[in-house]
């Protein structure tokens, strides 16, 4: 069954949603699902930006055929490799014999890498240089590492459209709606810390060249398509780009086996709530890290709690702050519980990790078992309270 949607005069919505899907790139919850997004422009010459997965292959294809009205497909424009956007390219060219690939350098290589020697007509270009399909006219803008190598966005100068690629992208597909009409911007921060976050300096980068061009319609590879207030999210990917915290709060995060390390962390919480202090606490072993990034890279301050575990940092808990690392957060303001029992050692390499996140604060709090004591998590409380 076809299901063409027209977003512009003469540009057409060929993406899908895939809601089957459990974990984005094998690794991400998406329990909303996820979309890919593919747009056909029609002019007097045609073109279309971008494949999908495989997962909605044959619906794409159906709903191109039935969007192209026998027109014939001139170009086909690559944003970017990566296979949940151009796993059908190969069969697309086959398909359409007499299309021009658009694309880079940097990405005719992978297109190679991944479908051999291409027997199509291939237009490579660089920053700057522009396409005329009649009235509207491409000009390409490179977005190196964001977050792939060869990553560049289309700019449609007589729309004022720009297709972003992965930029601007979320996780997500709860409605038909193709429009974003909400600024509930949870999932954009999930997607964008955790798919993106590593890469600020680049992102920065891309980011100067989209706050220059006039944006009416701002087109990604993943989520909702905006119209207007592009303003609010480019605000957001500002923040998460240089890695300045959205909001003054504390993020707590434990990993608790008999209770007494939660007890120390909900007692922490509850300080700091008592001093005005916005709190988000969550247990590591239920809650998948994705949203633990999402929400150090929202937050001022991150304080970790961990029992001591084989003699280092609980197994789930290293992995959190193993992939905090990796995503290379920093200017927060860190502090530790430890809990060891007879031989606590989870706090000084919960301190060498956050290291690198931002300034560990000095007032350690040590648990051997129960918390005894108030005394030393109220200090802590103080201490964070102070630095908010």
């Amino acid at each position: 069954m076809k299901s063409i949607k027209k977003i512009e005069e003469d540009i057409y919505y060929l993406g899908g949603a895939d809601r089957r899907i459990q974990l984005f790139e094998n690794v991400y919850p998406v329990p909303e699902g996820v979309t890919y997004n593919s747009y056909l422009v029609k002019d007097d010459k045609t073109a279309l930006l971008d494949t999908v997965d495989c997962a909605i292959a044959d619906e794409f294809f159906e709903n191109l055929a039935a969007a192209l009205e026998g027109k014939p497909l001139d170009y086909v424009i690559v944003n970017h490799m990566e296979p949940d956007h151009a796993a059908t390219l190969g069969r697309l060219l086959a398909a359409y014999p007499q299309a021009v690939l658009v694309t880079t350098q940097k990405a005719l290589v992978i297109v190679e890498e991944f479908f051999g020697a291409i027997s199509n007509q291939v237009m490579l270009v660089k920053e700057g240089d522009r396409l005329s399909l009649g009235k509207r006219t491409f000009r390409f803008i490179l977005a190196p590492m964001v977050h792939w190598p060869e990553v560049m966005m289309t700019y449609e100068e007589y729309g004022q459209i720009l297709f972003s690629a992965d930029a601007f992208g979320s996780f997500g597909a709860s409605d038909a709606c193709l429009f974003a009409k909400d600024e509930d911007f949870s999932e954009y921060r999930r997607y964008y810390c955790n798919i993106v976050g590593k890469y600020g300096a680049p992102v920065s980068s891309v980011l100067k060249k989209a706050s220059a061009l006039p944006i009416a319609m701002l087109c990604p590879l993943h989520g909702k398509i905006w119209k207007g207030n592009f303003d609010k999210l480019l605000e957001k990917y500002v923040a998460w780009s240089s890695y300045a915290p959205e909001d003054k709060g504390v993020l707590i995060v434990y990993a608790s086996v008999y209770g007494h390390t939660k007890c120390a962390a909900e007692l922490l919480a509850s300080l700091l709530a008592e001093r005005g202090v916005t709190v988000r606490i969550y247990d590591v072993s239920k809650t998948h890290p994705s949203y633990l990034i999402a929400e150090a890279f929202r937050f001022s301050h991150i304080v970790c709690a961990s029992i001591t575990y084989n003699a280092g940092i609980f197994v789930n808990m290293e992995h959190f702050l193993s992939d905090l690392k990796a995503h290379g957060l920093k200017n927060r303001t860190c502090a530790v519980i430890e809990n060891g029992g007879w031989a606590p050692a989870s706090g000084k390499l919960m301190q060498e990790l956050l290291s690198s996140v931002g300034t560990v604060l000095p007032q350690t709090v040590t648990l051997r078992g129960a918390l005894k004591e108030s005394a030393p998590v109220e200090a802590l409380a103080e201490a964070i309270a102070e630095t908010v």
